[in-house]
């Protein structure tokens, strides 16, 4: 068990291997975010929500959603770690909980940190919706028929729940510790689980996009970007997994 710095039996190799694959995600993150980049202000002519091109207005959802949700909040799972808290009278571990940044500083400030980051996660998510409606009526397209607008509204309202949850159950006062430590796991678990359901519908939006580009050299490029989404979600998962595997 690990607490703070400390390590014992094999957390340390654990230790180094997480932080070498939160450091691959890290260059996953950069790549992903200036493929988006590259292929909305060059192959799909810029990002403006005030527009009246109707392409325009849309370029407003994959950039936001891609930048504002997908890779904010991997991000800031990659800067999550975990700690124990020693009971309070026997000194025998009374168990595992969140603490949400590696940075320095008292945990209730973490804590507000971590959901002020979920936060804009969310409203950032909000409003890519509504780039993505607003679109569609400049389109005089129909909203909500494909599987990439169901999982994507899913994964908005789920994570809104996850937010809810998590102010309640760990930012206001009277919620007692042994039933904050009991539900972290969940919660974390939940919110990497929302995390790759967002992946899952960015990649079925590239795919529709994909299948609609005006050139070949415009499917590659999404093609492609796709795939470095789906690397850096999975360099995000095992940097998770590996970290609960090293302090549990």
């Amino acid at each position: 068990m690990a607490i703070g710095g400390g390590i014992i039996g094999g957390g340390g190799h654990h230790s180094a291997v997480a932080a070498r694959v939160a450091a691959a995600a890290h260059v996953l993150f950069l790549t992903t975010a200036v493929l988006m980049l590259v292929w909305l202000l060059h192959f799909r002519g810029g990002i403006n929500i005030q527009s009246d091109d109707p392409e325009q207005i849309f370029n407003v959802h994959p950039f936001v959603m891609c930048w504002g949700f997908i890779l904010l909040i991997g991000e800031e799972n990659l800067g999550s770690r975990v700690v124990c808290k020693e009971g309070l009278k026997n000194k025998k571990k009374n168990a595992a909980i969140l603490a949400y940044t590696t940075i320095p500083m008292d945990h209730r400030t973490q804590k507000m940190v971590h959901m002020l980051v979920h936060l804009v996660a969310l409203i950032l998510a909000i409003f890519g919706v509504y780039a993505a409606f607003k679109f569609h009526d400049a389109a005089v397209a129909p909203d909500l028929v494909s599987l990439h607008s169901w999982l994507g509204i899913l994964a908005v309202a789920l994570f809104g729940l996850q937010w809810l949850f998590g102010f309640f159950a760990f930012w206001l006062p009277g919620t007692h510790e042994r039933t904050r430590a009991a539900a972290a796991p969940a919660h974390v678990a939940a919110g990497l689980a929302i995390f790759m359901l967002a992946v899952c519908a960015a990649e079925t939006g590239l795919v529709q996009k994909s299948a609609a580009a005006a050139s070949a050299g415009e499917a590659k490029l999404i093609n492609v970007t796709g795939i470095f989404i789906l690397l850096y979600a999975v360099a995000v998962a095992v940097a998770v997994a590996l970290r609960k595997a090293f302090f549990y």
